[in-house]
């Protein structure tokens, strides 16, 4: 039995991710502002963690094998949470994203289209943290998601009191309404009805991850492994946006249509004009197995074609 603190763990993989720890017998704590309870016997901390003073006193005398951050955006998140735990936990496992290799968002070594991206793409050890950015304004963390994720990782790597590991995941799909993105829906629900779908004329592929294959990944660079630094979480299998328009289309039993967008234009979701699938080579080094994306796919989209009441075929 190991003591886990998960912050966030509300919704989707978070909230899997918890029972899943439950499950196997660790002592878990869920840290979060209160909008949803824990399952019976999970310890529930209530408090803001961008309020530090708060965050120290809610913590008490607690101390943690591991915890796994859910819901860090940015560096001041980072920052406050590195002083909080310092000294409270052996490991910290942050949860980040694909979009930390989006070249549209960053100056960053280019990856020969076709090649999949490795973590060294970007490596938080050197990425530069400013101090000056105004992260507390809503409209500017939404418009640097990825910039956040890349500072947040650099803040925690610097820090000292813990081991620190980032799980950089791919785009996650599955558990039907649970997936609150929206973004499959946007695909069963506009087939199914026969409107069109936009995407580039040259849509490149990338990656994804079924929710419980990432709340496995999560626990297991939790609790079963010590690797630091960051690591991809993705699914084997490249696809891109006609691929999985395709398998939407045999569900629904309706010819997709396409309308390409120009050049810079805003197209549907998983529709790429740029590289930055990833590679998921560490983690199978590390000792991490994956499932097939088109393995698991077609049953993610059944499920969203339930959650959204669109008939299949």
């Amino acid at each position: 039995m190991q003591r886990i603190c998960v912050i966030g763990g509300s919704r989707y993989f978070g909230k899997l991710l918890v029972e899943r720890l439950q499950a196997v017998g660790h002592q878990v704590t869920v840290l979060n502002r209160g909008s949803a309870r824990p399952p019976t016997g999970v310890e529930h901390l209530v408090v803001d963690r961008n309020d530090e003073a708060a965050l120290v006193a809610a913590l008490g005398s607690r101390t943690f094998d591991a915890v796994v951050d859910q819901v860090c955006y940015t560096p001041v998140q980072a920052a406050i949470a590195a002083r909080a735990f310092a000294g409270r936990t052996r490991r910290y496992v942050m949860t980040s994203t694909i979009e930390v290799y989006d070249p549209a968002t960053a100056a960053l070594a280019t990856v020969p289209a076709g090649t999949p991206v490795p973590e060294g793409t970007v490596d938080p050890a050197t990425w530069l943290v400013p101090t000056d950015l105004p992260w507390h304004d809503e409209a500017y963390l939404k418009a640097h998601y990825a910039e956040g994720k890349r500072q947040a990782e650099a803040l925690f790597t610097r820090a000292d009191g813990f081991e620190f590991a980032s799980v950089r995941s791919a785009h996650v799909l599955g558990g039907g309404a649970q997936e609150f993105t929206g973004r499959l829906a946007h695909y069963t629900e506009r087939i199914a009805q026969g409107d069109d779908i936009a995407v580039h004329a040259k849509a490149l592929p990338t990656v994804f991850i079924h929710h419980e294959e990432l709340a496995d990944l999560l626990q297991w660079a939790a609790t079963a492994t010590d690797f630091t630094g960051p690591v991809n979480a993705c699914s084997d299998g490249l696809l891109d946006v006609r691929d999985l328009v395709a398998i939407v289309a045999a569900h629904t039993g309706r010819e997709p249509a396409y309308r390409t967008v120009a050049a810079g234009g805003t197209a549907s979701p998983f529709s790429f004009d740029r590289h930055y699938a990833m590679s998921n080579t560490r983690a199978k080094q590390l000792g991490f197995t994956f499932s097939r994306t088109a393995d698991w796919l077609p049953g993610a989209v059944a499920e969203a074609l339930t959650a959204s009441a669109v008939p299949a075929a």
